[in-house]
């Protein structure tokens, strides 16, 4: 059974590579950028897709880092392979230069919640001259080039290579995140569930950051406080979001901070949070409670839990289910934040914006945001986003006379490939074609949940 097991699951394993290999055939010719696949060990299994600028044929093999590493082992491997763990660990993608100023970025992929590799791409320097000019005059170039090219001929050879700024580099790591979720399988919200933990990580680091300042090494610790507990109740009742997970970061923080390595002392602790807030009323007066099922689920996952990251989930979880649930019997309405979103969105959607940005609009948590924000619309704000790109684009295909990739740079699509695939996958037709046969009549896309301005268009 267990040698069954075992070949299936390498038969998964190189299916999965064989998708990634034609996805970044994709990518590569999108974006010209050079992509490395890895799989669940972190080895590299195919490092010839080159783009336009090929750093690894051009200049890596000639980097003092290439010997260090042995010549039949791939250049500054340890490097990358720490890269894709911080990636895996913040279920996103991870941005990164060597000392050379040459930039990567990489993104994990899933099999049912377990990393099974990663994908990344280069082929850009940050602040080219000058970082190269700091490298030569740090290393002795005999042993950085291997004796086989000129300091002269080194130098040119990197001048070649293109600068880019964060925000291109940004952008291409998106779109790389992009294809790596679509690669990504049985646990299609585990890109999401990682990036909200690292967010909430992130937020409680920071508080017991201050924490460290006030209570020195030596110092005796504040504890557990009751009277921050009673405040996170109380603006939980009121129904305030944002002011409740602030509530609540501070609270944990204060226990994280006091009682480091104590994991189940910290899981009685938020065992008993758990119990205090299935006991809120969300309707006083009335008697009405959460539902009782629902706790014994967020009960039963506390107990269960390994890691304080998992802890801190479920919590935040629960309390956004319970603002949920306490707004729809107050009639407290998402409609006047959504219209905040929607208004700020409908201005905006022609540059990046993000969810922390749409969700302050709105005078809510990105978290909180992003629940109510898929319950009423019934998509994710990404895929939103990418339809009005779509719908504006298809206006200006049948309307104007402008070319592909002017349309691209108007719609915020990062250039022109990158544009047709995002509309195909859309509306099942190229821009090209939409535009030759007048709108024309595609296949039906209306399960696609697109505005009924956009079905119009396609009319």
């Amino acid at each position: 059974m267990k040698e069954g097991k075992s070949g299936v699951m390498q038969e998964q394993g190189a299916d999965l590579m064989e998708k990634a290999a034609k996805m970044m055939l994709d990518y590569n010719q999108a974006t010209g950028c050079s992509i490395c696949i890895y799989n669940s060990d972190c080895m590299p299994q195919l490092t010839n897709i080159t783009g336009n600028f090929s750093p690894e044929r051009t200049i890596c093999p000639f980097c003092a880092k290439f010997r260090e590493c042995g010549q039949n082992a791939f250049p500054c491997h340890e490097m990358h392979v720490n890269a894709i763990k911080e990636a895996n660990k913040r279920g996103g993608s991870h941005i990164y230069a060597c000392e050379m100023g040459l930039q990567f970025w990489t993104s994990p992929i899933y099999t049912e919640g377990s990393f099974s590799g990663a994908v990344r791409g280069s082929g850009f320097l940050k602040e080219c001259k000058k970082t190269v000019d700091i490298f030569l005059n740090a290393n002795d170039t005999h042993v950085m080039c291997n004796n086989e090219i000129t300091q002269d001929e080194f130098k040119e050879r990197v001048n070649s290579i293109p600068e880019a700024d964060g925000e291109k580099v940004q952008s291409l790591a998106e779109m790389m995140q992009l294809c790596a979720e679509s690669l990504s399988s049985g646990s299609t919200d585990y890109h999401e569930i990682l990036k909200r933990r690292t967010e909430q990580q992130e937020a409680i680091t920071a508080i017991i950051g201050e924490l460290e300042k006030k209570y020195p090494e030596n110092a005796e610790k504040p504890g557990y406080s009751l009277e921050k507990e009673k405040l996170f109740m109380s603006t939980l009742r009121n129904c305030d979001p944002a002011e409740t997970k602030k509530q609540l970061n501070e609270l944990l923080a204060m226990l994280f901070f006091s009682n480091p390595g104590q994991f189940k002392y910290i899981q009685l602790r938020i065992t008993e949070l758990v119990v205090l807030i299935s006991r809120i009323e969300v309707s006083p007066g009335k008697g009405v409670n959460l539902s009782m099922e629902a706790n014994s689920q967020s009960l039963k996952q506390v107990q269960e839990a390994k890691t304080i990251e998992e802890l801190t989930d479920i919590l935040h979880i629960m309390v956004d289910r319970v603002l949920n649930i306490i707004s729809s019997f107050r009639g407290i309405p998402h409609a006047a934040a959504l219209r905040k979103a929607e208004s700020f969105i409908l201005e905006n959607y022609t540059r990046k914006i993000s969810l922390k940005e749409i969700a302050a609009v709105a005078g809510l948590s990105p978290p909180y945001f992003s629940t109510i924000f898929k319950e009423e619309m019934g998509e994710n704000l990404s895929k939103y986003l990418n339809r009005l790109r779509v719908e504006k684009a298809s206006r200006l295909l049948l309307e104007t006379e402008m070319s592909l990739s002017e349309i691209a740079t108007c719609c915020c699509f990062e250039d022109q490939s990158w544009f047709s695939k995002i509309f195909k996958a859309y509306t099942g037709i190229s821009p090209g074609k939409y535009r030759n046969q007048g709108g024309g009549i595609i296949r039906d896309i209306s399960d696609n949940n697109l505005s009924q301005a956009f079905r119009k268009t396609l009319k």
